[in-house]
């Protein structure tokens, strides 16, 4: 924890997302991710110097076989808030509309269900559990599949919800959060999706894992090019002035 707790300390530090007397809610879907990312916030409210609290929010999609009692135990235990909110996300996309592609659709709920949710408990921020790998994955995407470089930001703000989302994981790679969720024993809720390991992102992880064969490092150049280019919400130069 000490190792993850100085990576997600610089990012917070870095990119200015946290200020004092904020209530940060995570969005915790039960993935290694989100379990990580509210340990590590949980922990770092103890000794940061900006005070703040932190709460727990997960999206229940009715998926079959999905149980969040360990999550709710784990927020029971770092002294966290839980609220599990139930949304008919499994059913509008894979019975009713039958979705080929139902990521988007599926993610385009989840956020709204989620802004909904805060609005209505008067949150204005969430951190949510993006990691290093998913900042570099985001951009070969966009600039294979879309003709564009670009990635989501470190922090975002969303007019119409009126939601600050920060990625306080942006700075821990993949392989380090699995072995802290490993050696924490913190609990992971097996996600049941038909479309879960057959996606787009898992296919670009697996290009990006044979293109490191050939040139070392190349995922840490690539997330060095998205801060030094920079991409937008991304230069620290801006953020340290």
């Amino acid at each position: 924890m000490q190792h993850i707790l100085s990576l997600v300390r610089r990012c917070v530090e870095d990119y200015n997302m946290i200020e004092e007397g904020d209530t940060v809610a995570v969005g915790v879907s039960g993935g290694k991710d989100s379990v990580l990312t509210l340990a590590a916030l949980a922990k770092l409210r103890d000794f940061y110097p900006k005070r703040f609290e932190v709460t727990a929010l997960t999206i229940d999609s009715g998926a079959p076989g999905m149980d969040f009692t360990p999550v709710a135990r784990l927020c029971e235990t770092l002294r966290v808030p839980y609220r599990l909110i139930p949304v008919p996300i499994y059913e509008i996309v894979f019975i009713h509309r039958r979705e080929k592609n139902p990521c988007s659709l599926c993610a385009k709920l989840r956020r709204g269900a989620l802004s909904t949710e805060m609005n209505r408990l008067g949150l204005t921020k969430i951190a949510l559990g993006h990691h290093w790998d998913d900042a570099v994955e985001t951009m070969i995407m966009s600039l294979f599949l879309e003709g564009r470089i670009s990635c989501f930001q470190p922090v975002t703000y969303l007019d119409r919800s009126r939601v600050t989302q920060i990625r306080p994981l942006l700075y821990v790679p993949e392989r380090d959060v699995k072995g802290a969720v490993r050696r924490l024993e913190l609990p992971v809720v097996e996600n049941p999706c038909p479309a879960n390991g057959s996606t787009r992102r898992e296919e670009t992880k697996e290009l990006l894992l044979e293109l490191e064969k050939r040139f070392p490092q190349l995922k840490k150049k690539i997330f060095g090019a998205i801060q030094r280019y920079p991409l937008y919400g991304w230069s620290l130069e801006e953020e340290q002035r």
